[in-house]
């Protein structure tokens, strides 16, 4: 499978229809769009909301909402429907991810924004640019703590090098309907399958 590198246009034209959800306020779109995301990539998903249960649900929504973007991202720039990511190619992700981190000199000391790998980076640039200019940004305007950035900034690059290994071939994904989402719609009452810790009638359940 030949590489696939998200554009700059891809990346900001995915900024762009955030920005509009945002603005407008749109809770239905965005339900259905978190509903897609829980359908297609329940693993990422899970993945990124893994936070919450350790760091409370502020860290837990920021990590869920820059892998959503991440997504978004990769899904604009591919023809038809990513590879759903499994839980091994997050363990295996994760793994890349750590090493070429944990191999830059001095990362530890660098802003947060810095903290990743160059050799990774060269394989989705676009995205990897778009994602320092946004966690600089957050952090410099308080949108979001430094303690928040460090904790959901290499979850988020562990998205980008699962999706990049998928569509490359390096460590395949499964085709979209290979394996049933066995994550039943929970009821009104129960909590939401996003993992905000809201019940299911007051977050994707008030959209469907």
């Amino acid at each position: 499978m030949s590489a696939v590198v998200v554009t700059t246009e891809d990346v900001e034209r995915t900024i762009a229809t955030f920005s509009r959800l945002d603005e407008r306020g749109d809770k239905k779109a965005m339900g259905k769009l978190a509903q897609r995301l829980q359908k297609e990539q329940p693993f990422l998903l899970q993945f990124a909301a893994q936070l919450r249960a350790d760091h409370g649900d502020a860290v837990g929504e920021a990590s869920v909402f820059y892998s959503t973007l991440v997504w978004a991202m990769f899904d604009r720039a591919v023809e038809g429907t990513l590879p759903r990511i499994t839980a091994a190619n997050l363990a295996s992700a994760e793994t890349v991810v750590t090493e070429a981190v944990a191999a830059v000199e001095g990362v530890a000391d660098k802003p947060v924004h810095e903290r990743y790998a160059p050799g990774l980076a060269e394989g989705q640039p676009h995205i990897y640019a778009k994602l320092a200019e946004l966690i600089e940004e957050d952090v410099r305007e308080d949108a979001m703590s430094a303690e928040t950035a460090a904790l959901i900034y290499k979850p988020t690059q562990i998205a980008i090098e699962a999706f990049d290994a998928a569509l490359t071939g390096r460590r395949p994904g499964e085709r979209q309907g290979t394996v049933v989402n066995d994550q039943p719609t929970p009821g009104r009452n129960e909590p939401c399958h996003c993992g905000s810790g809201k019940k299911y009638k007051k977050c994707h359940g008030a959209a469907a």
